[in-house]
C-alpha cells in the first residue's frame, strides 16, 4: 500500500492538491496522512481570550486543527467513495520542515503531495515558500500541484535533465510507477546550458535508452535564467501533463532550487511538478 503525505494549511490550494491526489491514485490502495502543522506565532492574543480555563493553548489549537482535518476527510470519503483509500489525521506543533521530516520517517512516506501558490502579474506563478523548503530539505519525492490544476490523464510526462549527474533506477521509481500505471509516453527534455557534461550525458543517454525504451529525447538549448520558461513552453506546446526532475547535490537543478530568486521565477507553471532526489554522490 502506498503511503502518501498530504500537508494542508486548509487553503484552497492545499485542498485542491488533496483532490488531485484522490483522482490520481483512485485505482491504487493508499494510506493518506493528512498533516497540519501549527506554530506558536499563529496564535494571537485574541485567541487567548476564548480558551477555556481547563484547556491549554496547545490543546485548543490541536483540537481545532483536527476538527478541520476531519471535515476534509469526511468530505473526501463522501465525494469519492473509495474503499481503497485510508486516512489518518496528524496535527503537529512544530517547525514545518521538522514536522514533515519526522512524519515521513515515522510513517515511511513514499510521496508528498502539496499545492503551490499563485502571484499576480503576467506569467508569474511561484511555488509557495513551504513547498520550496520541502523540495530543498526533505528526502522524499514531492509532487507539487499548481493552483486550480485538475487531474486529467498522464499520457505524456516530461523528465527534464541537464545530464550533469548520473541516475539510479531506484531514485526514479516514482516516475517509473506513473509511466507504468498510466501507460505514459516519456519525453526526456535535456536542458543544454553553459556546460555540456559530455561524459555524464552519454552515460545517462544509455541509461534512459535501456530503462525507458519508448522515450523521446529533446534537446533544449537554454540559459540558466530561462530554463524553466523554456521547459514550460515546450511542455505546453506538446501537451505534457506532468514535469519531473531528479535533483542531486551540487547539480544544475539544485543550484536553481537553492537560489533565493527561485520563488519569483517567471514560470507560468500550471502543470504538476514531480521532484525526486538523486542519492548518488
Amino acid at each position: 500500500m502506498k503511503r502518501i503525505l498530504l500537508p494542508t494549511d486548509f487553503s484552497k490550494n492545499s485542498i485542491n492538491a488533496i483532490d488531485y491526489a484522490m483522482e490520481m491514485f483512485k485505482d491504487e490502495p493508499c494510506h493518506f496522512y493528512v498533516l497540519n502543522v501549527q506554530k506558536a506565532s499563529s496564535f494571537i492574543s485574541a485567541d487567548l481570550m476564548v480558551v477555556n480555563s481547563s484547556a491549554t493553548i496547545y490543546t485548543t489549537i490541536v483540537d481545532a486543527a483536527k476538527k478541520s482535518i476531519n471535515n476534509i476527510t469526511a468530505r473526501i470519503k463522501k465525494q469519492y467513495h473509495n474503499d481503497k483509500h485510508e486516512f489518518e489525521s496528524i496535527v503537529d506543533y512544530d517547525n514545518f520542515i521538522d514536522a514533515i521530516n519526522e512524519v515521513t520517517t515515522k510513517y515511511h512516506i513514499d510521496l508528498i503531495v502539496m499545492g503551490t501558490k499563485g502571484a499576480s502579474g503576467f506569467a508569474k506563478v511561484f511555488f509557495g515558500s513551504n513547498t520550496v523548503k520541502v523540495i530543498q530539505r526533505c528526502h522524499v519525492p514531492v509532487l507539487a500541484i499548481p493552483e486550480n490544476c485538475v487531474f486529467s490523464n498522464l499520457d505524456k510526462i516530461g523528465f527534464t535533465t541537464s545530464f550533469d549527474s548520473l541516475y539510479k533506477t531506484k531514485d526514479l521509481l516514482p516516475l517509473t510507477q506513473l509511466l507504468n500505471k498510466y501507460n505514459s509516453k516519456l519525453y526526456i527534455l535535456h536542458a543544454v546550458g553553459e556546460n555540456n557534461f559530455a561524459e555524464e550525458m552519454n552515460r545517462n543517454i544509455d541509461f534512459f535508452k535501456s530503462n525507458f525504451k519508448e522515450s523521446t529525447f529533446q534537446y533544449l538549448h537554454v540559459a540558466d535564467k530561462d530554463v524553466y520558461k523554456t521547459i514550460y513552453q515546450y511542455s505546453t506546446k506538446n501537451d505534457i501533463k506532468m514535469i519531473a526532475l531528479c535533483v542531486c547535490k551540487h547539480s544544475f537543478f539544485e543550484r536553481l532550487f537553492n537560489r533565493h530568486t527561485f520563488e519569483d521565477i517567471a514560470f507560468s507553471i500550471n502543470i504538476p511538478f514531480l521532484v525526486m532526489k538523486n542519492t548518488m554522490v
